[in-house]
């Protein structure tokens, strides 16, 4: 999520309350997730696992709760709780607004684009020329819709990112601000839900086609001219190469990368990243001749147990 105008270091600390290390004036021009932040960003860490991770990246801002050495060209925001000020800015910079009407007034609509009864369309979405969009579809604020999208009724886009730390209070959510990015050309079907990023963008490919009941997670990335048949779960973070083709029932655990061209088979746990140019199948996953050849042997062995009898 980037800024709408800069900001200086110590306005940043104002606004959760916390101490800084660095120039005063230090520009902040954004906040973003660890797999995703630039220069100018902040990013939060709250366990001396992620410190170095964190405080390698590509992010000029570390929102951390220990002081530690601050690396050349950053600077450090400390705070007794980086995941509740995160949500701080969150909410100031990206809050949730609502709307009295069905379709926002802020909303840009394309020329030739159809929007059928009973659809929510939010604050600053634009949708581009010659989409439908079919009844009872949500679009939530900030969505992005290319041109020729078609999407089928029932379809929500923008719910929260499932996202959550476990407090001795119960669970606490972090605030979603990214948005959903559909690109030209891509075909949703009935009841799919894709969840907008936390600070970024969950983006679907020009041309990938998607069908009925098929979950997208935060912040995932779906390439170009991809097939995703119905019921199929895709986790939060994951990267989809151009050209995959996920068939039915398909799971993915979060933050892996699934290759160009790759062929994922009905029901397949996808639990590591894999090699496009392949097909894959089962849990956990493997190429899908070696996996059939196991099965295929498993079935051998009643008949070898009464031969060694």
């Amino acid at each position: 999520m980037k800024f709408s105008k800069i900001h200086s270091l110590k306005q940043i600390a104002d606004l959760i309350q916390c101490e800084f290390v660095g120039d005063p004036e230090f520009p902040v021009l954004g906040m973003n997730e660890i797999h995703v932040v630039e220069s100018g960003d902040i990013v939060f860490v709250d366990h001396p696992k992620y410190y170095d991770k964190a405080l390698q990246s590509a992010a000029t801002i570390i929102l951390i709760n220990k002081h530690v050495d601050c690396p050349e060209g950053k600077a450090l925001l400390i705070s007794d709780d980086p995941f509740r000020d995160f949500n701080v800015l969150t909410h100031h910079f990206r809050p949730f607004q609502a709307t009295n009407t069905s379709i926002s007034l802020s909303a840009t609509i394309g020329e030739g684009t159809f929007i059928q009864p009973n659809c929510f369309v939010g604050n600053h979405v634009t949708i581009g020329k010659n989409c439908v969009i079919h009844s009872n579809v949500s679009i939530y604020d900030n969505t992005v819709i290319g041109d020729n999208v078609i999407i089928h009724a029932g379809t929500v886009l923008g719910a929260d990112a499932f996202y959550y730390k476990k407090r001795e209070t119960g669970f606490d959510q972090l605030l979603s601000g990214g948005r959903v990015v559909i690109q030209d050309n891509v075909a949703i079907g009935a009841l799919c839900t894709i969840d907008k990023g936390v600070t970024g963008d969950t983006t679907i490919g020009e041309g990938t086609k998607i069908d009925n009941q098929v979950h997208v997670g935060h912040d995932t990335v779906i390439g170009k001219k991809c097939l995703i048949a119905s019921q199929t779960g895709i986790a939060g973070c994951v990267i989809i190469e151009d050209e995959v083709t996920l068939w039915g029932q398909v799971g993915t655990t979060s933050g892996i990368t699934i290759g160009a061209k790759a062929v994922i088979l009905g029901q397949t746990g996808v639990t590591k990243s894999v090699a496009g140019g392949k097909s894959y199948f089962g849990t956990p996953i493997e190429e899908s001749r070696e996996k059939l050849k196991q099965l295929a042997n498993i079935k051998k062995i009643p008949e070898l147990l009464k031969k060694n009898k």
